[in-house]
């Protein structure tokens, strides 16, 4: 008797951010298998997966030398702690990312999910100044709207009113300043136009320069996703602001992580985001992209001098005293190994950059002019746009009405995987994407966004 999926699903599943009364009413898409850039339900239909699996897929699924990578990792250890042993995985793949990733970053912590690579960060930059005696600094500032995960810590970094507004009691207080993109030449809290960026971001540097001014002596570090504030709704930054967000970090003495789970890996058209302001931070964020959307694992990279002040006698206890069991897990770090020669073999960031030339010229022919999409963000790979009712004066459609959900369900229909964040619409090609995928996903989501507004009220 074949296994009826959807009805199991429903009767032991708990989907992470899905109103459940809500996916009840709607078959299920359930996936069985991969091939390259599409996914396979149970049915053997095939979608284009336009989110890179959450942002995470790199160089489309099942590429053959990761997964000959893993399977060979399987023959040999699946797991061992790196607490009190070592592994010649983990080595070769922080040796790896030291190498490519901007110096003065010379340590790598791992754990397993991006949250927690901020988590990590968050906890290493508290204890650092404690270690060197500045104990006053216990406080961080971070961007409004950021998202940075869902531990605990990171929710109070990136706190986000749609995802975590239940759950602010259990949060501690973060300096919040806005980010460029709300950051209007006018008082109120409006999105700006694309052409206002630069003078944005002008805005939201002299508020946190400010900040740092008052209170640069109680603050251990400003977090920040470069360039891109991806589940934010993709709000771009330009490189200058964030070449002067470090400016004003080193100026007042303060640490600068740069969370690059997102944006790492080719996304926004360079190795890291950080290396378009030629910049470096204190500490950097890694996850998703790292193993080519295979399994969990994520850094958290440090400078030598942030490392040095954890070093002294057992009783003096400076070690960090954070980890998670599966963080540096052997298997991980052979497909990330892998991914990364993958990576480098098959010039894959400088697809991304061609490709990201071809989404542009898409984008503006099929997706600027329907009548309800306001003005297109996009940073590299990285695309956001909203669905409104009146564009004009930014009208939204009530959100009963679901407009970019009905969306995402009319691409389905089509073969294509898109995701909103509410009504905004979010394409995320994988960097190693052919340019004819990228012209089919553009495509079918300019016609799923006119059939869901022709729908609606």
């Amino acid at each position: 008797m074949k296994t009826n999926y959807t009805e199991l699903d429903r009767r032991v599943l708990w989907h992470p951010f899905t109103q459940h009364t809500e996916w009840n009413a709607y078959e299920p898409l359930v996936i069985e298998d991969a091939d390259g850039f599409e996914l396979i339900d149970t049915e053997g239909n095939r979608y284009l997966d336009g989110v890179s699996s959450l942002w995470c897929n790199v160089h489309g699924h099942n590429h053959p030398k990761i997964v000959s990578a893993m399977k060979s990792q399987l023959d040999r250890v699946t797991h061992s702690t790196l607490l009190g042993l070592t592994h010649v995985p983990a080595i070769e793949l922080a040796d790896k990312l030291v190498q490519m990733t901007p110096n003065p970053l010379k340590r790598v912590f791992f754990t397993d999910a991006g949250a927690t690579a901020v988590e990590a960060a968050l906890r290493i930059a508290f204890q650092y100044w404690q270690q060197i005696g500045q104990t006053e600094k216990t406080n961080f500032v971070s961007l409004d709207e950021a998202y940075h995960g869902d531990t605990i810590g990171s929710v109070s970094l990136g706190f986000s009113e749609p995802f975590h507004r239940g759950y602010q009691p259990l949060t501690f207080s973060v300096h919040k300043i806005p980010p460029p993109f709300f950051c209007p030449p006018i008082d109120g809290y409006r999105r700006i136009k694309p052409n206002e960026l630069e003078d944005a971001a002008r805005r939201s540097e002299k508020k946190l320069e400010i900040l740092l001014e008052s209170h640069a002596k109680t603050i251990a570090a400003v977090f920040i996703e470069p360039l891109c504030q991806g589940a934010a709704g993709i709000l771009p930054q330009p490189p200058s602001y964030l070449k002067r967000i470090r400016e004003l970090c080193t100026e007042h003495n303060v640490l600068l992580v740069c969370d690059e789970v997102a944006t790492g890996f080719g996304r926004t058209g360079s190795n890291f985001a950080v290396e378009q302001a030629e910049i470096s931070p204190d500490l950097m964020c890694l996850a998703k992209g790292l193993t080519g959307g295979t399994v969990p694992v994520a850094a958290t990279l440090a400078t030598e001098k942030i490392f040095e002040t954890f070093q002294g006698s057992y009783s003096s206890y400076r070690a960090l005293f954070h980890g998670h069991t599966y963080g540096g897990n052997p298997l991980g770090c052979a497909a990330a190994l892998a991914n990364l020669e993958v990576y480098e073999e098959e010039k894959t960031l400088l697809n991304a950059q061609k490709i990201a030339s071809t989404l542009t010229a898409a984008l503006k022919q099929q997706i600027e002019p329907l009548e309800h999409v306001g003005p297109i963000r996009q940073v590299g790979l990285m695309v956001g746009f909203d669905i409104l009712r009146h564009p004009e004066n930014k009208e939204p459609y009530s959100p009963d009405d679901r407009v970019a959900h009905q969306a995402v369900m009319h691409a389905r229909k089509e073969g294509v995987i898109i995701r909103p964040l509410g009504d905004t619409m979010v394409l995320m090609p994988a960097p190693a994407m052919p340019e004819d995928l990228i012209i089919k996903l553009v495509k079918s989501t300019a016609e799923a966004v006119k059939r869901a507004t022709s729908e609606a009220k």
